[in-house]
This record gives C-alpha cells, structure tokens and sequence, in this order.
C-alpha cells in the first residue's frame, strides 16, 4: 500500500540533521496547506514512546513529522505559534485518500508533553480531536533510566543516588514558574526529574481534565514489550488504523547501566507506593509493577 512519508525520513541521522533548516523552511512557506496531528505520543520518557513511534511509522496509515520524532511544541516550543508547528508536518494533499488508501494520520511524540504543566491544555485548545497515548513503565526503572540518559547527553552530572537526593531542591518552584510565565523554560524540571515524572496518577488527572478521558489510552509497558501484539493491536484500534502488516517494536534508545542497588531500589520503590495506588484506581487496572 502507498504511503505518504517523504523519502527524507529514510535518510540517515547525519543527513536528516543537515537537510533540518532546509526542511523547516520549506515548512514554513507553505505551513497553511499542512496539517496538524490527530495523535500524540505524549510519554512517559524513558517508556518507550520512541519504539512506538518508529513502530507505528512503519504503518502505511500514519506519519511522523518531516525529519523528526517529536516537535516539542507543546512544551517547550509553544511561544513559535501554531503556523510554526504546522510546518513540521506533512501537506494535506499527501495525506488524501487514493488507491484504495485511507486517510493517512498525522502523528509525533515528545514524552516531556505529559509532565510539562501546560502541554495538556494546550493540546485540549490547539487539538481539540486529537487523541492521546501514554506509556507507563515502572517509576523505580523509569527513574534509573532516566538518569542514565540524562548523563549520557550531558544533562546530569552526578550520580543517581545523589540526583534523587538533589531533585526537591532542583525542582522546588520550577513548576509554579512553568505556569506564572509561559514562556519560561526549567532545564531542571525537563531534565531531573526522576521520582516527579514516575507520579503517574497526577499528570494523567491533568490531561483527563483537559482533553477527557475518552481521548487517552494508557498501555503497560510490559504488555507492550514482553506481552505478545494484543497491547499494539489495542493502540491501532484506539487510534482508528486498520491492522497493517506486521509492525516490528524493537527497543530504541535502550542504554547500559549498573544494577541498580537494592537498598536504592526498595526506597524508590516505597517512595512511589501512594502515587501507585492512586494510578491503580485511575486505571482501573493493577500497574503490572505492582502485582
């Protein structure tokens, strides 16, 4: 079955990075006859929103962005406005149904959308059909995760047990200030935030409250990875695209580390135990780290 992504997106990393400006530009010209998303892969980082994105990039009913995963306009990027974020996507007449084809649907994924504080009112007004994925890991391995990634790109400079020990200080106000001024940016809070992040039950509350819980699905991880293709099939289903072939979900970005310590881990593990039972209630479901 055709499909409607540019030949860009096959290109390799260093090329695509190259032909970047040349690619926003062209965007930016012609940003009133493209569309917008009818999808957000909007977390949680470190839980495998990049897999599912190359994942269901592989379908012939859904593209990304013209050279990337996520946009980062909901978050970070707000202050560019709506005809910047239009840029980034793919023309409306090359998404049209032909040949037998439907509609293809228009995607991203940036995982800071679910812990940033304005993302999900942003997204209600901007995106008022669009509909929402989440992807839950466990906190105390999303956490590890996340700091290993964190250092990897330069982000964080100390080690895990003392990034915990940092983290209320480095986030005290961040979030208050996020919202007074928003065009604010906190590298902290977008980048240190190992046990705030893992809190699921809050910031899944503030998206229901925004776009309503009809518009979000919320999948285990573990189902998704190491449960068979039923939690992928239930993505394609929420999303409205037809079964395609089969999709390969491989793990990207996945990145060697110690074993974390099991003192370390029975802390952290503690440490999440009321916003677990809070998540457990939301869902209607017992997260798959606590059963």
């Amino acid at each position: 079955m055709p499909r409607a992504t540019s030949p860009l997106n096959r290109l390799a990393v260093p090329a695509r990075r190259a032909l970047l400006p040349l690619a926003d530009g062209l965007g930016g010209v012609t940003s009133a006859a493209r569309a917008v998303p009818d999808f957000l892969i909007c977390g949680a980082q470190r839980s495998g929103t990049t897999s599912l994105f190359k994942a269901l990039s592989q379908h012939p009913g859904a593209t990304g962005p013209v050279l990337r995963k996520g946009v980062h306009y909901f978050d970070t990027g707000h202050h560019h406005g709506p005809d910047w974020y239009r840029s980034h996507f793919p023309l409306r007449a090359s998404l049209r149904p032909r040949w037998g084809r439907p509609r293809v649907r228009v995607f991203e994924s940036s995982p800071y959308y679910l812990f940033h504080p304005l993302s999900a009112e942003r997204i209600a007004k901007e995106l008022p059909e669009a509909r929402i994925v989440v992807i839950l890991r466990d906190p105390v391995e999303r956490a590890y995760s996340a700091h290993a990634h964190e250092t990897a790109r330069g982000f964080e400079t100390e080690p895990f047990a003392r990034a915990l020990e940092l983290e209320e200080r480095r986030l005290a106000g961040t979030e208050e200030r996020l919202v007074e001024d928003p065009g604010h940016h906190s590298h902290s809070h977008q980048h240190h935030g190992y046990v705030a992040r893992g809190r699921y039950a809050d910031q899944l509350e503030r998206m229901e409250a925004a776009v309503g819980r009809e518009r979000m699905h919320v999948v285990d991880y573990a189902d998704l990875f190491d449960g068979g293709p039923r939690a992928l099939a239930g993505i394609l289903d929420f999303l409205g695209l037809p079964p395609g072939p089969d999709l390969s979900l491989g793990r990207h970005n996945a990145r060697k580390r110690a074993v974390m310590p099991e003192t370390l881990r029975a802390e952290l593990t503690s440490r999440f135990a009321d916003s677990d039972a809070r998540l457990a209630t939301w869902w209607g479901r017992t997260p798959s780290w606590c059963a």
